[in-house]
């Protein structure tokens, strides 16, 4: 599965209800389904349509979904021109970072997932890996 979705924050639920579905479709534990694809998801699409491309309303995100028995992967691909993942990665609970706004959603992300890799393909993409427990 491989949507476009229009730069705009409303469309973030819809997108999660797609997945969410795909999920359920694929016997994944419910927690999985209910919890860490939602959260993560909504991290990267948010990070994507506001950071990534700047909140452009020009600009557009993509999401593709890749599902096996044993996995689902989700890539959301955006306009921006990337960014470290390392780098925007803190640890919210470190004293450090207790007053940071910024670097919570990666953390999340990859709290909830398996794998969270950030790459360059035509766009900033970041696929986001759950396997099957």
């Amino acid at each position: 599965m491989s949507i476009e979705v229009p730069n705009d924050v409303r469309y973030i639920e819809s997108v999660i209800g797609l997945i969410q579905y795909e999920c359920r479709l694929l016997d994944f534990p419910s927690r999985y389904c209910a919890l860490n694809l939602p959260v993560a998801l909504s991290e990267a699409l948010s990070n994507a349509i506001l950071r990534g491309n700047d909140d452009d309303p020009e600009k557009a995100v993509n999401v593709s979904l890749s599902a096996t028995t044993q996995s689902i992967v989700i890539e959301v691909r955006d306009e921006g021109p990337g960014f470290d993942l390392e780098a925007s990665t803190h640890d919210p609970a470190d004293p450090a970072n207790l007053e940071r706004e910024d670097g919570r959603g990666v953390f999340l992300m990859r709290a909830l997932m398996d794998r969270v890799e950030q790459f360059d393909d035509d766009g900033n993409v970041v696929r986001l890996t759950i396997g099957r427990p």
